[in-house]
């Protein structure tokens, strides 16, 4: 079956709604133009039903994106039996203001952006990426190995912080969000200027890293009094002397891995039939597809609030984070 790739904007999205509400409204006073008219808009609709639309993470050179999603539509237009066309963006509102008017039917998202779309469209988690056997790894607060003082993040108020990045889900959005949330940090305002001040208000001091490893190597040199990010990353950046320089005193959370949302205009039986064959990409040999696109080891099956529960409160508590995400891309 034909498959099409096309790269979208937000504008292309907005004008492809514009454009279909103008046509439906357009009526004519002969019988003979209504009919064929409603000819027309039966023939539209049959053909739609055969298409299934679907986004990417945004990508600034979607070149180097568009054989492997190329190779993921080929697949699943053999599989679901429909035309499959792909939208790589280069920034995440065409995603959720596709969903939003029905210009797609699922997304391949960041945590982040996938949170808004279930919250601003009813889009919903159906699918999440495997790393290591799991759909999440966990949030973690370390501190110094002979650090006696800090045994849970609210105490590392007043101190040194370094974060990993201001998007990162382990490094920044677990560790803030949780203060926030539990009111120990409160913005005065509703963008992330208020949440910066906020936080440099609340903390001795606060480094930005720009990774795990840069941020536990700051508190391995006592530079830093805590550092956040995942479960795994001292064993994974750092030699076991320097591991054994630092201890985790709290475990925030899951993080989820990249989830798949669906649209919430997508009938039952194409929603499973996209489920199903998605998840024949876990068979070996159809494997290297999902491996060659995003690096992962498979697919699992699974929904919003299994998915994102945890995550959700966190991100929605930050002022501003979600310009955040969005400019990540943007400006990449």
């Amino acid at each position: 079956m034909r498959k099409l790739f096309y790269i979208c904007s937000i504008f292309s999205i907005l004008t492809l709604s514009a454009c279909s509400n103008t046509s439906t409204n357009n009526t004519s006073s002969s019988s003979d133009e209504v009919t064929e008219e409603s000819e027309i808009e039966e023939t539209t609709e049959d053909t739609s039903s055969e298409t299934f639309t679907i986004g990417f993470i945004p990508a600034e050179r979607a070149e180097e994106i568009t054989p492997n999603a190329e190779a993921l539509a080929d697949f699943l237009s053999e599989e679901m039996q429909m035309e499959i066309e792909i939208v790589v963006p280069t920034e995440y509102e065409p995603l959720i203001e596709g969903l939003r008017f029905e210009n797609l039917d699922a997304a391949y998202m960041d945590s982040g952006p996938a949170y808004l779309a279930t919250q601003k469209t009813d889009s919903e988690v159906v699918l999440a990426e495997l790393k290591d056997g799991n759909p999440f790894y966990y949030g973690e607060v370390y501190v110094r190995a002979e650090d006696e003082e800090i045994s849970e993040i609210s105490d590392a108020l007043g101190k040194n912080i370094a974060f990993t990045s201001w998007t990162g889900s382990s490094g920044f959005i677990f560790p803030i969000g949780t203060l926030v949330k539990d009111g120990y940090i409160t913005p005065e305002g509703d963008d992330f200027v208020a949440l910066e001040k906020a936080i440099s208000d609340s903390f001795n001091s606060y480094i930005v890293a720009g990774g795990y490893e840069q941020a536990l190597t700051l508190l391995v040199e006592g530079k830093v009094d805590v550092a956040a990010g995942a479960h795994d990353a001292a064993e994974v950046y750092l030699d076991e002397a320097d591991q054994d320089k630092i201890k985790s005193i709290q475990r925030l959370g899951k993080v989820p891995s990249h989830p798949i949302v669906i649209g919430s205009h997508v009938d039952e039986t194409t929603k499973e039939k996209f489920i199903e064959a998605m998840l024949k990409v876990n068979e070996p040999e159809n494997n290297y597809i999902i491996q060659d696109l995003y690096g992962v080891e498979g697919l699992i099956e699974t929904n919003t609030e299994e998915h994102l529960g945890d995550f959700g409160p966190a991100f929605e508590s930050l002022t501003g984070v979600h310009e955040k995400v969005f400019n990540k891309h943007k400006d990449s």
